[in-house]
Parts: C-alpha cells; structure tokens; sequence
C-alpha cells in the first residue's frame, strides 16, 4: 500500500474517539502498542490466507484494522510466509515481524467471518482484546462433519458427471469412486502426507474404481464416469485466486499460486494415466 493512503488511514482512525470495551462500562480501554497490534495483524492476515482468501482482500482488512487502532502498516505477502510492518501515526512506534502461512483447505465461511471481523473492529470500536477473543472464537469454530462433506462432495462431482451429458450408471459410478476418493484424502491429509501425493494417490484411487465402467461397457457412457472420477481434486480455489491476485498487481503471489495449482493438477493426470495405463484404457 502506498505511503499516502496509509497515513491518511491511520490520521482518520485518530481524529475518532478511543475504543471502547463493551465491558468497560464507559470506561477508556488502554491504546494498543504497535506490538500489539502488529502480533493481532500477523495471525489475522496469517488466517485469513490459510483458508482461501486472495491476497488483495488480506491486503485491504490489514489496512483497515491497522488504521482502526491509529496504526499504518506495510504487508508484504510470500507463498509461505507473509511479513508485515506496524507504524503509528507520528512514525515513532513501529514493530516489523514475520510470520508463517499454514497450508489449509478452502474455507469461505472463515474467509466471511473473518473479513465481519475486520469491518466490526472499525464500526462497533472492538478493542484489541476483544478482537482476539472474536479471532479465537473464528478459528475454533465448529467445522462440518467429515462424513457429510464426503457425502456432498460425492454428489457434486456426480452432478459434474451429469452436466457432461453422463448416464445414471455413469453418475453412480462417479459417487462410489468419489466417496473413496475423497475418504482417502482425508485420512491422508489427517496424517500429514505430501500434498501432491495425496492427490496422486486419490486420482489413482478414484479413476481405479470408476474404470471397471469402462472395461465391462456398464452404461451408455462409461468413458464420462471415469474423466469425472477425478474431477473433485481439481484445486478450482487456488486458480481463481491466482488469476485474481495477478489482476491485482500481486504477481509474485499469483504466480506462486498458479504454479502450486499446476502441478496439483499434473498429480491428478499421472494418477489417472496410471489407471488408464494398468487397465489398458487407451482413450477417453
């Protein structure tokens, strides 16, 4: 962000009166140091990344909740790790820190509640205190049971089945070699295997128990079964940001972005081309 809209930023944010603690009763709540402030902004921005959010829309909370509590910063965002700079408004309090970015899975109900959080920090005056307890509350919020994600997963790619024109038997399949698929990743993911192997191995999987349409001509359209068992892995959040991030002058982040998906999808064709190629499959 530039120098002028950072210091225009936090010169407002002072001329407001000081923030108040709802249980304070009337009483003025303490002014947060840039430490402060910048230790809050590192695990907010830090977050906010891990579950999907574009860097522009990071970028953008960062300045705003800064500038709530008096402050400038500066945001610089990395493919594994984001650096930022906290300066008061007068340029004599200022801490700089380093932080990292957790790989996680897409989470737009965080991503939402997340950015509330930044826009009530400015509207309703939340002090630095209670906006950590608001941040902790986000983060350890309750999560969707793994099984019913499975079983909706499992739908959606059948629906995918279905809008390439794919049969009920070829939509049946999809579901079946979905739901394995996706169980797979999951316990993969809960015992911390390499990501590109775990997308090798559930496009392996997937594509495997969605071929046997393919070799015995079960349905009018086996071929579309087994092109759209693998389709739930495809990193379709990471793409878009990437292009979004890239629109936003965030190149280096976009890029980065690009890449990763790129070769998760690389991942996906190998584990698919190896079924094709074990099964005697020769084309789609």
């Amino acid at each position: 962000m530039s120098d002028s809209s950072q210091q225009s930023a936090a010169t407002a944010a002072l001329s407001r009166a000081p923030h108040k603690s709802s249980g304070s009763l009337g009483q003025a709540a303490q002014a947060p140091g840039a430490w402060e402030v910048n230790d809050f902004l590192r695990v907010f921005c830090a977050a906010l990344l891990a579950v999907g959010a574009q860097t522009a829309r990071v970028d953008r909370n960062a300045v705003r909740i800064a500038g709530a509590f008096g402050f400038a910063v500066d945001l610089a965002v990395f493919p594994k790790h984001l650096m930022l700079s906290v300066t008061s408004a007068d340029g004599r309090d200022r801490r700089t820190s380093v932080g990292s970015i957790k790989a996680g899975a897409p989470d737009f109900q965080k991503v939402a509640g997340l950015n509330a959080l930044g826009w009530r920090i400015v509207d309703e005056r939340l002090s630095l205190e209670e906006a950590r307890q608001s941040l902790d509350a986000i983060l350890s919020g309750p999560r969707y049971h793994p099984a019913l994600v499975r079983i909706l997963v499992a739908c959606a790619n059948a629906a995918f089945c279905r809008l390439f024109e794919g049969d009920a038997t070829a939509m049946g399949m999809v579901f079946i070699a979905t739901l394995a698929g996706f169980y797979l990743r999951q316990l993969l993911v809960r015992w911390r295997v390499d990501g590109k192997i775990v997308f090798f191995l559930c496009a392996f999987v997937a594509s495997l128990l969605a071929a046997p349409g393919v070799l015995f001509h079960w349905g009018t359209t086996p071929q579309t079964a087994l092109a759209a068992s693998v389709l739930f892995l495809i990193p379709g959040i990471p793409l878009i940001n990437a292009m979004l991030d890239i629109m936003d002058g965030h190149a280096l982040m976009g890029f980065a972005r690009a890449v990763q998906a790129s070769i998760l999808i690389a991942c996906i064709a190998l584990g698919l081309a190896l079924t094709m190629a074990l099964l005697g499959v020769s084309s789609l």
